[in-house]
């Protein structure tokens, strides 16, 4: 198996010192379409939530403040870099760094919401994203000390051992946490109910985009095929 089994024609190498980045037409998809709804979401200005007010047939507009607008488009831009950058990277400990700066700005998101529900949700969510980073790191360092290297143009050549099918479900279990997908989904609704679409779109799609790039990543390391 190579690479472009999994992500079709290989496009190019973009080496940037350690950095070094792989365009297959899958991966070039994710990241395009990361940078889309980033440069989208930047343009755009959040609408007014109406909830209705529980026991009465009064509704309660919830409005986002000009500050809190400012803030929130401006981590909704990182996080969409961030996921573009995971997209493409060829490195296996680029990819758990865009990962882990992913689940500190969807904290961030909505850290300047002033709604008691959505704070406790993103304290816990940032419990889960903090112990999730052991097992991400940890999972790579040991693909890292199994196969000497984190290069995925490499990694994809070496045979697959027990230690490195045990690293990538450390990594799997890691990514699920930071990017707050099942079972780590609860700790992460409640944030969702505040005002500030279309800034939660990106957390959705960062969480998507990096769960598929990770099950690529994963099939590079184990190539079951």
């Amino acid at each position: 198996m190579d690479l472009t089994t999994l992500g079709g024609q290989l496009l190019g190498i973009i080496p940037l010192g350690d950095i070094v980045l792989y365009v297959t037409t899958f991966n070039l998809f994710m990241s395009v379409a990361a940078l889309v709804f980033t440069v989208l979401i930047a343009m755009s200005r959040t609408e007014k939530q109406v909830e209705a007010q529980f026991g009465t047939l009064n509704d309660r507009e919830k409005k986002v403040s000009k500050d809190e607008f400012k803030i929130r488009r401006f981590l909704s831009i990182i996080c969409g870099i961030a996921t573009a950058g995971a997209m493409i990277t060829g490195d296996l400990f680029n990819f758990t760094l865009f990962v882990t700066l992913i689940g500190i700005v969807n904290i961030g998101i909505v850290s300047a919401v002033k709604e008691v529900d959505v704070l406790d949700s993103a304290f816990q969510y940032g419990i889960i994203a903090m112990l999730a980073t052991l097992p991400l790191f940890g999972g790579a360092a040991l693909i890292l000390g199994t196969t000497g290297t984190l290069s995925m143009l490499e990694i994809v050549n070496i045979p697959t051992t027990a230690m490195m099918l045990f690293g990538s479900i450390l990594l799997f279990i890691g990514v699920a946490g930071e990017s707050g997908v099942a079972p780590f989904f609860a700790t992460k609704a409640e944030m969702f109910r505040t005002a500030g679409s279309p800034f939660l779109v990106i957390i959705h799609l960062s969480s998507l985009l990096v769960i598929v790039r990770a099950i690529e990543i994963l099939l590079i390391i184990n190539k079951p095929f």
